[in-house]
Protein backbone atom coordinates (compact mmCIF):
# COMPACT_ATOMS: atom_id res chain seq x y z
CA UNK A 1 0.00 0.00 0.00
CA UNK A 2 3.29 1.99 -0.66
CA UNK A 3 1.05 4.87 -2.75
CA UNK A 4 -1.68 5.35 0.26
CA UNK A 5 1.03 4.90 3.08
CA UNK A 6 2.83 7.79 2.42
CA UNK A 7 0.40 10.19 2.11
CA UNK A 8 -0.95 9.00 5.52
CA UNK A 9 2.76 9.16 7.06
CA UNK A 10 2.37 10.39 10.70
CA UNK A 11 5.43 11.74 10.66
CA UNK A 12 5.48 13.78 7.80
CA UNK A 13 1.25 14.98 9.36
CA UNK A 14 2.90 16.54 12.11
CA UNK A 15 5.17 18.49 11.01
CA UNK A 16 1.83 20.00 8.84
CA UNK A 17 0.34 20.15 12.27
CA UNK A 18 3.36 21.78 13.95
CA UNK A 19 3.31 24.52 11.16
CA UNK A 20 0.15 25.36 11.19
CA UNK A 21 0.01 26.38 14.47
CA UNK A 22 3.08 28.39 14.13
CA UNK A 23 1.49 30.55 11.53
CA UNK A 24 -1.62 31.29 12.61
CA UNK A 25 -2.23 34.52 14.67
CA UNK A 26 -6.04 34.79 14.14
CA UNK A 27 -9.25 33.00 13.76
CA UNK A 28 -9.86 31.48 10.13
CA UNK A 29 -12.84 29.80 8.24
CA UNK A 30 -12.35 27.44 5.76
CA UNK A 31 -14.59 25.62 3.81
CA UNK A 32 -13.86 22.04 1.89
CA UNK A 33 -16.06 21.02 -1.14
CA UNK A 34 -16.25 17.29 -1.68
CA UNK A 35 -17.89 15.16 1.02
CA UNK A 36 -14.79 12.67 0.05
CA UNK A 37 -12.53 15.20 2.06
CA UNK A 38 -14.68 15.64 4.67
CA UNK A 39 -14.88 12.30 5.53
CA UNK A 40 -11.21 12.27 5.58
CA UNK A 41 -10.74 15.51 7.55
CA UNK A 42 -12.92 13.72 10.27
CA UNK A 43 -12.06 10.39 10.10
CA UNK A 44 -8.79 10.96 10.97
CA UNK A 45 -9.28 13.99 13.26
CA UNK A 46 -7.75 16.61 11.23
CA UNK A 47 -10.55 19.36 12.35
CA UNK A 48 -9.39 18.16 16.39
CA UNK A 49 -5.63 18.68 15.64
CA UNK A 50 -5.81 22.14 14.07
CA UNK A 51 -5.31 25.69 16.32
CA UNK A 52 -8.60 26.30 18.38
CA UNK A 53 -9.70 29.15 16.35
CA UNK A 54 -9.45 28.02 13.02
CA UNK A 55 -13.21 26.31 11.91
CA UNK A 56 -13.54 23.84 9.34
CA UNK A 57 -16.87 23.99 7.83
CA UNK A 58 -18.22 21.35 5.15
CA UNK A 59 -19.89 22.66 1.80
CA UNK A 60 -22.07 21.62 -0.90
CA UNK A 61 -19.96 18.69 -1.80
CA UNK A 62 -21.54 15.87 -2.01
CA UNK A 63 -23.60 15.12 -5.36
CA UNK A 64 -25.87 12.95 -3.47
CA UNK A 65 -26.86 15.45 -0.82
CA UNK A 66 -27.81 18.13 -3.09
CA UNK A 67 -30.11 16.20 -5.50
CA UNK A 68 -33.34 18.03 -4.92
CA UNK A 69 -36.10 15.87 -3.46
CA UNK A 70 -38.44 16.22 -5.99
CA UNK A 71 -35.75 14.28 -8.30
CA UNK A 72 -35.49 11.78 -5.84
CA UNK A 73 -39.40 11.38 -6.13
CA UNK A 74 -39.55 11.79 -10.00
CA UNK A 75 -36.74 8.83 -9.60
CA UNK A 76 -39.55 6.51 -7.95
CA UNK A 77 -42.01 7.44 -10.30
CA UNK A 78 -40.14 6.46 -13.08
CA UNK A 79 -38.78 3.07 -11.23
CA UNK A 80 -42.22 2.28 -10.33
CA UNK A 81 -43.45 1.49 -13.71
CA UNK A 82 -43.60 -2.04 -14.75
CA UNK A 83 -41.66 -1.27 -18.54
CA UNK A 84 -38.34 0.06 -16.61
CA UNK A 85 -35.28 -1.17 -15.49
CA UNK A 86 -34.08 1.71 -13.30
CA UNK A 87 -30.36 2.17 -13.01
CA UNK A 88 -28.58 3.83 -10.42
CA UNK A 89 -25.03 4.16 -8.90
CA UNK A 90 -25.61 2.31 -5.00
CA UNK A 91 -25.12 6.02 -3.06
CA UNK A 92 -28.28 7.05 -4.80
CA UNK A 93 -30.47 3.66 -3.45
CA UNK A 94 -31.01 4.73 0.06
CA UNK A 95 -31.58 8.49 -0.09
CA UNK A 96 -35.30 9.09 0.87
CA UNK A 97 -37.56 10.63 -1.08
CA UNK A 98 -40.97 12.29 0.37
CA UNK A 99 -42.37 8.65 0.64
CA UNK A 100 -40.04 5.88 -0.34
CA UNK A 101 -36.31 5.55 -1.41
CA UNK A 102 -35.20 2.87 -4.61
CA UNK A 103 -33.97 0.34 -2.20
CA UNK A 104 -37.84 -0.15 -0.68
CA UNK A 105 -39.35 0.36 -4.32
CA UNK A 106 -36.83 -2.55 -5.36
CA UNK A 107 -37.94 -4.51 -2.23
CA UNK A 108 -41.83 -3.94 -3.30
CA UNK A 109 -41.38 -5.61 -7.25
CA UNK A 110 -39.68 -2.85 -8.93
CA UNK A 111 -36.52 -3.33 -10.87
CA UNK A 112 -33.76 -1.32 -9.68
CA UNK A 113 -30.26 -2.02 -10.40
CA UNK A 114 -27.18 -1.21 -9.21
CA UNK A 115 -24.84 -0.11 -12.18
CA UNK A 116 -20.82 0.99 -12.17
CA UNK A 117 -20.99 2.97 -15.39
CA UNK A 118 -23.63 5.17 -17.37
CA UNK A 119 -22.56 2.85 -20.11
CA UNK A 120 -23.40 -0.54 -18.19
CA UNK A 121 -27.08 1.03 -18.39
CA UNK A 122 -26.41 1.21 -22.53
CA UNK A 123 -25.93 -2.21 -22.76
CA UNK A 124 -28.61 -3.34 -20.56
CA UNK A 125 -31.28 -1.31 -22.88
CA UNK A 126 -29.01 -3.04 -25.97
CA UNK A 127 -30.16 -6.52 -23.76
CA UNK A 128 -33.91 -5.29 -23.01
CA UNK A 129 -35.16 -3.95 -26.33
CA UNK A 130 -38.81 -4.26 -25.16
CA UNK A 131 -37.90 -2.43 -21.43
CA UNK A 132 -37.33 1.51 -21.07
CA UNK A 133 -33.69 1.53 -19.25
CA UNK A 134 -33.11 4.74 -17.55
CA UNK A 135 -30.14 5.73 -16.01
CA UNK A 136 -29.76 8.10 -12.91
CA UNK A 137 -27.26 10.60 -13.88
CA UNK A 138 -26.39 12.54 -10.81
CA UNK A 139 -22.86 14.30 -9.45
CA UNK A 140 -20.70 17.33 -9.87
CA UNK A 141 -18.52 17.40 -13.41
CA UNK A 142 -16.48 14.28 -12.06
CA UNK A 143 -19.15 11.93 -13.33
CA UNK A 144 -20.96 14.43 -15.90
CA UNK A 145 -18.55 13.48 -18.97
CA UNK A 146 -18.75 9.34 -18.25
CA UNK A 147 -22.61 10.25 -18.59
CA UNK A 148 -22.48 12.71 -21.75
CA UNK A 149 -20.65 9.42 -23.14
CA UNK A 150 -23.11 7.28 -22.32
CA UNK A 151 -26.36 9.80 -23.87
CA UNK A 152 -23.64 9.97 -27.39
CA UNK A 153 -22.80 6.52 -27.57
CA UNK A 154 -26.56 5.66 -26.91
CA UNK A 155 -27.62 8.25 -30.28
CA UNK A 156 -24.45 6.77 -32.29
CA UNK A 157 -25.76 3.09 -31.70
CA UNK A 158 -29.73 4.51 -31.90
CA UNK A 159 -30.81 2.56 -28.32
CA UNK A 160 -34.33 4.25 -29.00
CA UNK A 161 -35.01 2.78 -25.09
CA UNK A 162 -32.39 4.51 -23.09
CA UNK A 163 -32.79 7.89 -21.28
CA UNK A 164 -30.93 10.15 -18.67
CA UNK A 165 -32.51 11.45 -15.45
CA UNK A 166 -30.21 14.72 -15.44
CA UNK A 167 -29.71 15.83 -12.12
CA UNK A 168 -25.86 17.53 -12.90
CA UNK A 169 -24.55 20.26 -10.56
CA UNK A 170 -21.62 22.50 -11.28
CA UNK A 171 -18.91 23.28 -8.01
CA UNK A 172 -18.04 26.91 -9.16
CA UNK A 173 -21.24 28.59 -9.47
CA UNK A 174 -22.18 26.93 -5.74
CA UNK A 175 -19.03 28.66 -4.50
CA UNK A 176 -19.78 31.89 -5.91
CA UNK A 177 -23.08 31.70 -4.24
CA UNK A 178 -22.06 30.84 -0.89
CA UNK A 179 -19.27 33.54 -1.15
CA UNK A 180 -22.15 36.23 -2.54
CA UNK A 181 -24.26 35.57 0.35
CA UNK A 182 -24.99 38.16 3.03
CA UNK A 183 -24.66 35.64 5.74
CA UNK A 184 -21.22 33.90 4.22
CA UNK A 185 -18.39 33.00 6.64
CA UNK A 186 -15.88 31.11 4.71
CA UNK A 187 -12.82 33.33 3.95
CA UNK A 188 -10.59 30.31 2.01
CA UNK A 189 -11.39 27.09 0.16
CA UNK A 190 -10.39 23.87 -0.19
CA UNK A 191 -11.13 23.00 -3.83
CA UNK A 192 -12.33 19.21 -4.92
CA UNK A 193 -8.93 17.89 -6.73
CA UNK A 194 -11.17 15.34 -8.85
CA UNK A 195 -13.94 17.98 -9.91
CA UNK A 196 -10.07 20.07 -11.22
CA UNK A 197 -9.02 16.90 -12.45
CA UNK A 198 -11.33 17.41 -15.08
CA UNK A 199 -12.52 21.22 -15.56
CA UNK A 200 -8.90 22.68 -14.59
CA UNK A 201 -9.04 25.17 -11.72
CA UNK A 202 -8.87 28.14 -14.39
CA UNK A 203 -12.74 28.59 -13.65
CA UNK A 204 -11.70 29.33 -10.19
CA UNK A 205 -9.35 32.26 -10.80
CA UNK A 206 -11.94 34.44 -11.58
CA UNK A 207 -13.98 33.96 -7.74
CA UNK A 208 -10.47 34.34 -6.14
CA UNK A 209 -10.04 37.35 -7.80
CA UNK A 210 -13.75 38.82 -7.30
CA UNK A 211 -13.80 38.25 -3.50
CA UNK A 212 -10.29 38.14 -2.38
CA UNK A 213 -10.27 34.77 -1.22
CA UNK A 214 -7.26 31.95 -1.32
CA UNK A 215 -9.06 28.82 -2.59
CA UNK A 216 -6.19 25.79 -3.19
CA UNK A 217 -7.29 22.67 -5.51
CA UNK A 218 -6.20 19.47 -2.50
CA UNK A 219 -6.46 16.10 -2.74
CA UNK A 220 -8.31 13.76 -0.65
CA UNK A 221 -5.68 12.22 1.90
CA UNK A 222 -4.69 13.43 5.41
CA UNK A 223 -1.40 14.55 4.42
CA UNK A 224 -2.81 16.07 0.80
CA UNK A 225 -5.74 18.13 3.35
CA UNK A 226 -3.27 18.88 5.80
CA UNK A 227 -1.17 20.37 3.28
CA UNK A 228 -4.73 22.47 1.68
CA UNK A 229 -5.16 23.77 4.82
CA UNK A 230 -1.89 25.21 5.54
CA UNK A 231 -1.36 26.58 2.28
CA UNK A 232 -4.75 28.45 2.60
CA UNK A 233 -4.17 29.47 5.90
CA UNK A 234 -0.54 31.02 5.00
CA UNK A 235 -1.89 32.58 1.91
CA UNK A 236 -4.90 34.13 4.13
CA UNK A 237 -1.85 35.04 7.31
CA UNK A 238 -0.24 36.92 4.22
CA UNK A 239 -2.92 38.97 2.83
CA UNK A 240 -2.99 36.98 -0.54
CA UNK A 241 -5.85 35.38 -2.36
CA UNK A 242 -5.96 33.56 -5.90
CA UNK A 243 -5.61 29.53 -6.77
CA UNK A 244 -2.88 27.28 -5.97
CA UNK A 245 -2.56 23.66 -6.82
CA UNK A 246 -1.54 21.50 -4.04
CA UNK A 247 -2.83 18.10 -5.53
CA UNK A 248 -0.34 18.79 -9.07
CA UNK A 249 -0.13 15.07 -9.29
CA UNK A 250 -3.38 14.69 -10.89
CA UNK A 251 -5.05 18.01 -11.41
CA UNK A 252 -3.48 20.58 -14.31
CA UNK A 253 -4.68 24.02 -14.69
CA UNK A 254 -6.51 23.19 -17.93
CA UNK A 255 -7.72 20.08 -16.89
CA UNK A 256 -9.34 17.20 -19.59
CA UNK A 257 -9.93 19.09 -22.45
CA UNK A 258 -11.08 16.18 -24.53
CA UNK A 259 -13.69 15.53 -21.64
CA UNK A 260 -14.66 19.60 -21.67
CA UNK A 261 -15.19 19.56 -25.07
CA UNK A 262 -17.97 16.37 -24.77
CA UNK A 263 -19.38 17.86 -21.89
CA UNK A 264 -20.03 21.15 -24.06
CA UNK A 265 -21.66 18.48 -26.71
CA UNK A 266 -23.92 17.07 -25.49
CA UNK A 267 -24.69 18.97 -22.12
CA UNK A 268 -25.65 23.08 -21.08
CA UNK A 269 -25.51 25.22 -18.52
CA UNK A 270 -28.73 25.49 -16.89
CA UNK A 271 -29.88 26.87 -13.42
CA UNK A 272 -30.32 24.12 -10.95
CA UNK A 273 -32.30 23.82 -7.98
CA UNK A 274 -29.98 22.37 -5.05
CA UNK A 275 -31.23 20.50 -2.25
CA UNK A 276 -31.93 22.54 0.84
CA UNK A 277 -30.40 25.51 -0.55
CA UNK A 278 -32.18 26.43 -3.09
CA UNK A 279 -32.20 28.10 -6.95
CA UNK A 280 -28.17 28.55 -7.85
CA UNK A 281 -27.81 30.37 -11.45
CA UNK A 282 -25.94 28.67 -14.17
CA UNK A 283 -25.17 25.91 -11.61
CA UNK A 284 -26.14 22.51 -13.84
CA UNK A 285 -26.65 20.39 -16.79
CA UNK A 286 -29.48 20.13 -19.19
CA UNK A 287 -29.30 17.84 -22.25
CA UNK A 288 -29.08 20.21 -25.34
CA UNK A 289 -32.22 20.13 -27.84
CA UNK A 290 -29.99 17.92 -30.21
CA UNK A 291 -30.28 15.00 -27.28
CA UNK A 292 -33.37 15.92 -25.58
CA UNK A 293 -34.60 12.34 -26.84
CA UNK A 294 -32.80 10.91 -23.97
CA UNK A 295 -34.63 12.87 -21.09
CA UNK A 296 -36.33 10.76 -18.75
CA UNK A 297 -38.01 13.71 -17.48
CA UNK A 298 -39.88 14.22 -20.32
CA UNK A 299 -39.98 10.77 -21.72
CA UNK A 300 -41.94 9.77 -18.23
CA UNK A 301 -43.93 13.01 -17.72
CA UNK A 302 -42.62 13.53 -14.06
CA UNK A 303 -40.78 16.70 -14.41
CA UNK A 304 -43.90 18.40 -12.80
CA UNK A 305 -43.16 16.39 -9.91
CA UNK A 306 -42.79 18.94 -6.63
CA UNK A 307 -42.40 18.13 -3.06
CA UNK A 308 -41.81 19.64 0.47
CA UNK A 309 -38.55 19.55 2.40
CA UNK A 310 -38.78 18.36 6.08
CA UNK A 311 -39.55 21.35 8.31
CA UNK A 312 -36.52 20.53 10.94
CA UNK A 313 -33.66 19.02 8.87
CA UNK A 314 -30.86 22.06 8.44
CA UNK A 315 -28.65 19.99 5.90
CA UNK A 316 -28.85 23.02 3.59
CA UNK A 317 -27.42 25.42 6.44
CA UNK A 318 -24.79 23.03 6.93
CA UNK A 319 -23.67 22.48 3.67
CA UNK A 320 -23.63 26.37 3.46
CA UNK A 321 -21.15 26.74 6.12
CA UNK A 322 -23.49 27.73 8.38
CA UNK A 323 -24.01 25.63 10.74
CA UNK A 324 -22.35 22.16 11.73
CA UNK A 325 -24.20 18.76 11.80
CA UNK A 326 -24.74 18.15 15.71
CA UNK A 327 -27.05 21.11 15.68
CA UNK A 328 -29.14 19.92 13.91
CA UNK A 329 -32.11 19.43 16.49
CA UNK A 330 -32.63 15.49 14.95
CA UNK A 331 -29.12 14.73 14.59
CA UNK A 332 -28.56 11.16 16.36
CA UNK A 333 -32.06 10.72 17.15
CA UNK A 334 -35.06 11.26 14.88
CA UNK A 335 -32.44 11.33 12.28
CA UNK A 336 -29.79 8.62 12.35
CA UNK A 337 -27.90 6.22 8.59
CA UNK A 338 -31.07 3.93 9.32
CA UNK A 339 -33.65 6.23 9.22
CA UNK A 340 -32.61 9.64 7.29
CA UNK A 341 -34.13 12.97 7.20
CA UNK A 342 -32.04 14.32 4.79
CA UNK A 343 -29.63 13.19 2.37
CA UNK A 344 -26.24 14.15 4.49
CA UNK A 345 -27.18 11.31 6.71
CA UNK A 346 -27.23 8.74 4.59
CA UNK A 347 -24.98 9.47 1.86
CA UNK A 348 -21.16 7.74 1.65
CA UNK A 349 -20.00 11.21 1.53
CA UNK A 350 -22.50 13.42 3.76
CA UNK A 351 -21.17 15.46 6.27
CA UNK A 352 -23.79 14.40 8.95
CA UNK A 353 -22.76 10.78 7.77
CA UNK A 354 -19.39 10.96 8.50
CA UNK A 355 -19.98 13.61 12.26
CA UNK A 356 -22.44 10.01 12.57
CA UNK A 357 -19.84 7.48 12.28
CA UNK A 358 -16.97 9.09 13.62
CA UNK A 359 -18.84 10.16 16.70
CA UNK A 360 -18.43 14.27 16.41
CA UNK A 361 -21.42 14.28 18.90
CA UNK A 362 -18.77 15.83 21.92
CA UNK A 363 -18.24 19.11 20.74
CA UNK A 364 -21.97 19.99 20.09
CA UNK A 365 -21.56 23.31 22.28
CA UNK A 366 -20.00 26.62 21.34
CA UNK A 367 -20.25 26.10 17.79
Amino acid sequence: MKYVDEYRNEAEAQKYITAIHKIVTRPWTLMEICGGQTHTLIKFGIDHMLPAHVTLVHGPGCPVCVTPLELIDRAIAIARRPDVIFTSFGDMMRVPGSHADLLSVKAQGGDVRMVYSPLDAVKLAQQNPDRQVVFFAVGFETTAPANAMAVWQAQQLGVVNFSILCSHVLVPPAMEAILGSPHNLVQGFLAAGHVCAVMGYWEYEPLAETYRVPIVVTGFEPLDLLQGVYMTLKALEEGRWGVENQYARAVTRDGLVPAQDLLRKVFQVCDRPWRGIGLIPASGYYLRPEFAEFDAAARFDVAGLTAQESEVCIAGEIMQGLKKPQQCPVFGTLCTPEHPLGAPMVSSEGACAAYYQYGRVEIVTGL
